[in-house]
């Protein structure tokens, strides 16, 4: 089959960019339709480095509470590698001024296919509970596995000649590749004028498709609010295929992803929807239980689950993400070689894994029976927000108008409605008891032996909430 594509509104520029005797491979996937991949992308996804995403879960610890999101971290990257084509190909269309390339394409397109090959079992449960229980000072995140994966999948399939037949410029593509993934790699050059090096400033533009730094909006969320609120049964207000639509590059001292003044608070609507996902399901009571538990489970076999990585050599499960070859083997199946086991020294381990598996869960409380909160407690602070902390996202958003399309324009919030939000971030605190008695998992008297316990409760609340009132973590 060659590169015809299935999209009737790029047929045209998809077979001038695609020319040649490429052949495409189809994915049938549930949020996008038929899906055409380019040879190169294919020859990625058919690596072990890349298949092992199949065993990611996207959610985490989500899918023990909600049946539906059982989908992984390889759907959702093929998923994002076409939107970020797709996006590519409507701004080539739309403005041909722009010089958009079909090395600039196939670049932007691997980008939003490997964004996430440094995810760790349980996705974001991983680097954001785990790794930090081991490391508390390792400013480690999933991005950085991901160059380091990126460059392993590159290394050992041996990929680069075959990178060179399809038309990409190395090392020069490989660079702008993980730039698109990390942002700037040389961190000396992060406070230059222009600190990329894998494309000049006049192409700044295609630095914001995969992953925005400015503003947060990007083909990554556009694939992860659809997919997830697919699986998830949570309805998604947000319509990714209007912003393909009405967006475009407007030159404000650097070249900017803008987008039509009409989409305003459609805008306002793609935020409240990952709002809506991280209130209703990522950061719900349950899904935050378990994950504490894992987080406990695993912090509890790090000492004694190995895998081999390069040179033989062996390394402990939080060790992996300094090996790309062991890392490659350390997937969501370790829960299950954890809850399997047989020796003493994962006992400890395996009997969380198996209070999970039989719901036996960490209470989250507004009374406790315990008598010393230090020992059966642990307290979990998060922040809700609309993606940029503090800010208001759109207050970064640049628009432009149907009379000036090449002019960048700030709308501000009372010039639409006065019926926006006015706080885009809240701070939260949870306490969970990690007792499993049979009294309190049967719904028993959970009822306090005395007041001292409630203030010990209370004073731990009031120390927490003044800390983060405070700006501390």
């Amino acid at each position: 089959m060659t590169c015809s594509f299935l999209f009737s509104p790029h047929t045209e520029i998809e077979r001038r960019i695609f020319q040649g005797k490429d052949y495409c491979k189809v994915f049938n996937d549930p949020i996008h339709g038929h899906i055409e991949m380019h040879p190169l992308l294919v020859r990625i996804i058919d690596t072990p480095q890349f298949q092992r995403l199949r065993h990611i879960k996207q959610l985490g610890g989500t899918y023990f509470v909600f049946p539906g999101a059982s989908h992984n971290r390889f759907e959702h990257s093929i998923g994002v590698g076409h939107l970020a084509g797709r996006l590519t190909l409507e701004l080539n269309e739309r403005q041909p001024e722009l010089l958009i390339t079909r090395r600039d394409i196939l670049c932007v397109q691997i980008a939003g296919l490997c964004h996430d090959l440094g995810h760790g079992p349980f996705s974001h449960l991983f680097d954001g509970m785990f790794i930090p229980k081991i490391f508390p000072r390792l400013q480690w995140r999933h991005e950085k596995a991901s160059l380091d994966m990126f460059d392993y999948l590159v290394h050992v399939n041996n990929l680069e000649p075959v990178m060179k037949k399809h038309g990409l410029v190395l090392p020069d593509d490989l660079v702008f590749i993980k730039e698109q993934i990390y942002g700037p790699l040389d961190n000396d050059a992060q406070n230059q004028e222009w600190p990329y090096m894998g494309r000049p400033k006049e192409m700044s533009f295609l630095y914001e498709i995969v992953s925005n730094k400015r503003n947060g909006i990007d083909v990554d969320k556009w694939d992860y609010f659809a997919r997830d609120s697919y699986h998830l049964g949570i309805q998604n207000n947000f319509d990714y295929h209007r912003s393909l639509k009405f967006t475009r590059v407007c030159e404000l001292v650097k070249f900017l992803i803008c987008v039509h003044i009409s989409e305003f608070t459609n805008l306002y609507d793609m935020f409240q929807t990952r709002n809506c996902l991280h209130r209703r399901a990522y950061k719900h009571p349950v899904t935050m239980a378990i994950e504490l538990m894992i987080t406990d489970a695993f912090v509890k076999a790090d000492n004694y689950i190995h895998f081999e990585g390069s040179g033989g050599r062996t390394f402990k499960m939080s060790e992996t993400i300094e090996d790309m070859e062991a890392y490659t083997k350390l997937t969501d199946h370790v829960f299950e070689q954890i809850l399997h086991s047989t020796t003493d020294d994962l006992k400890d381990a395996r009997e969380i894994l198996q209070n999970i598996t039989n719901r036996r869960l960490y209470k989250l409380l507004e009374k406790t029976k315990a008598k010393s909160i230090s020992e059966v407690c642990v307290s979990v602070k998060f922040k809700m927000d609309w993606g940029m902390n503090d800010d208001n996202p759109i207050d970064h958003v640049r628009f432009y108008s149907k009379q000036n399309p090449d002019h960048a324009i700030q709308i501000q919030q009372h010039e639409v409605s006065g019926l926006l939000p006015v706080l885009f971030s809240e701070q939260w605190i949870r306490v969970y008891c990690k007792k499993t008695d049979a009294e309190i998992v049967d719904g028993g008297d959970c009822s306090l032996p005395s007041k001292v316990t409630v203030q010990m409760l209370e004073k731990v609340l009031k120390s927490r909430a003044k800390k983060l009132m405070l700006g501390g973590r």
